[in-house]
């Protein structure tokens, strides 16, 4: 089941919050520019990747921003009747990257959130990576990161990914990867 090998993506606060009122809790513009960067990348033509999330992290995404441009949008959702078109829905994470992983369009799946779907992923052996943005600074949050064990992964290099601290409107942060060991 190697090729429904997925990765993580999130920006995560010291106090491991991800979220505050279905709203980021900080504004930074080139982080966000990183996360665009990373899930809409693709290496062979005529692919696009596909962003699956839960269904508060696809109503937390401002309209003017609705769908994610570039990338293939996947809501993952048993409540959820229907969802404006082009968009895809599941009520399942297995069943959506069984789909997408069938079709030769998709290159890689990124679980964008929130802490449900992160769970599950962190959880399962086909989620190969985690993008994590370790923001230097706690804030107010309603909505966390779920702790992984560190044993299982270890954090990797990779060379279009800065390494050194980045700083913006005085917010420290850096961005990590860690591969599932």
């Amino acid at each position: 089941m190697d090729n429904f090998a997925y990765s993580i993506i999130a920006a995560v606060s010291k106090n491991g919050g991800i979220g505050y009122k279905g709203d980021l809790p900080w504004r930074l513009k080139k982080e966000m520019a990183y996360f665009n960067r990373i899930t809409t990348q693709v290496n062979r033509e005529n692919t696009q990747n596909a962003v699956i999330m839960g269904r508060n992290t696809w109503q937390s995404i401002p309209d003017k921003y609705r769908p994610l441009k570039g990338r293939i949008n996947v809501v993952i959702s048993k409540t959820l009747n229907s969802v404006p078109e082009g968009i895809l829905l599941y009520p399942k994470l297995t069943e959506a990257l069984k789909d997408l992983y069938s079709n030769d369009c998709v290159e890689k799946c990124w679980i964008i959130g929130g802490t449900g779907l992160y769970n599950e992923a962190i959880n399962d052996k086909n989620c190969k990576y985690l993008y994590i943005t370790k923001i230097n600074q706690e804030f107010v949050c309603d909505t966390f990161f779920p702790d992984f064990d560190p044993n299982n992964f270890e954090e990797i290099f990779e060379p279009y990914i800065p390494k050194d601290i980045q700083e913006e409107n005085g917010i420290q942060y850096e961005f990590k990867v860690f591969k599932r060991l």
